[in-house]
């Protein structure tokens, strides 16, 4: 894909953006810098684009410099060289072309936010919740890789070692932008372990990404929440029955309401309710404003609904597939054990790049 049109445009851009910056009035922004910090941003992406671009012209100027010294060179040493430089150039074209196409993209709304991760059965009973344990092991694998922070909100099992919910938050560097696909239905397809006759079940289970909310990204006005509090279920012994540690709280104008039990403490559970409540509320504000513009451009990978059928695992065929972007894989105990989700990712990051610039073209 021709680049030449979007530096064109990011180098008029920044230049544009320099003035602003040189100009900037606090005063005339009310004292408040987060505008000059937004600039900021936008400059320092724009100068990462401009240096991207002349170290991928060095490349090729190198590449051909390299590739003409070989016609004609007779030293079967200096041959062997040269090719290695060669190599060592490619590989990191290729790389600099990625990083320089992605960077030309204006970054997505939640690009910087760390995410709560929410993962439940669908259809397929027990097999259902197996692979919904599966894919929290999956995650959790890929975060460690990642060296990002886990914490568990809510973890609910099963009585076959499945899982009937699990919620976690995801905090580090560029969570957000290797975790955002995930949202929608995984569906999984293969022989249970109770399955006396070899057949292949289909079983579906729900993932949903949610951007965690700063107190800045929205206001909530506490006249228009509602806190319950109540016994917790589940396993605890006696600390279940004497203490009511869960909270239930309610956003009274929307009805969406979030229970938090996984602590014994009634603070910190309220804290998680709160936690969870902001990120929904946050998501349901964006999905509104993206619908506005949906006829226009696409806003989300896919829609970013749970409804949607994002990814089959065929274990028969250890087969990967994502339906989003055609992307089919034959690696799938690896991707299942985090070893290879990571190259995965990649290759969706690397298709979505491609389709969010030919949008830009048009």
């Amino acid at each position: 894909m021709d680049l030449a049109l979007h530096i064109k445009r990011a180098e008029a851009r920044q230049q544009e953006l320099e003035r602003e910056l040189a100009a900037f009035d606090f005063k005339a922004a009310g004292g408040d810098p987060r505008k000059f910090q937004a600039l900021t941003r936008e400059h320092q992406r724009l100068v990462r684009i401009r240096d991207l671009w002349n170290r991928q012209q060095e490349i090729e100027r190198q590449l051909a410099g390299n590739r003409a010294l070989l016609e004609g060179e007779q030293d079967p040493a200096f041959l062997e060289i040269i090719r290695g430089d060669i190599g060592q150039l490619e590989a990191e074209s290729v790389t600099v072309e990625h990083d320089l196409k992605a960077a030309i993209l204006p970054p997505r709304p939640n690009e910087d936010k760390d995410v709560i991760v929410e993962i439940r059965p669908a259809a397929g009973g027990d097999e259902a919740g197996l692979f919904a344990a599966e894919m929290l092991r999956m995650y959790t694998r890929y975060a460690g890789i990642k060296g990002w922070k886990l914490e568990v909100l809510e973890m609910g099992g099963s009585d076959v070692g499945g899982i009937k919910d699990a919620v976690f938050s995801l905090r580090g560097d560029t969570v957000y932008r290797h975790m955002g696909y995930e949202s929608g239905v995984h569906r999984v397809q293969r022989v249970p372990a109770t399955e006396t006759q070899g057949r292949i079940h289909t079983s579906t289970v729900t993932v949903a990404i949610l951007p965690e909310a700063e107190e800045v990204d929205l206001e909530i006005n506490p006249a228009e929440l509602q806190f319950d509090a109540c016994r917790a279920s589940g396993a605890g012994g006696q600390h279940v029955n004497k203490t009511d540690s869960a909270v239930r709280v309610t956003h009274l104008p929307t009805g969406l309401s979030v229970f938090s039990q996984q602590e014994r403490s009634q603070h910190k559970n309220k804290e998680i309710a709160m936690r969870l409540l902001r990120s929904r509320l946050l998501q349901a504000k964006q999905e509104a404003e993206a619908a506005k513009y949906a006829a226009e451009r696409r806003q989300q990978v896919g829609t970013g609904d749970r409804s949607e059928r994002i990814r089959t695992y065929n274990f028969p065929q250890s087969r990967v597939t994502d339906h989003r972007y055609g992307i089919t894989r034959y690696d799938l105990l690896q991707v299942m054990s985090g070893e290879r989700f990571g190259a995965l990712v990649e290759e969706i990051l690397s298709k979505d790049v491609e389709q969010r610039l030919a949008d830009e073209l048009r």
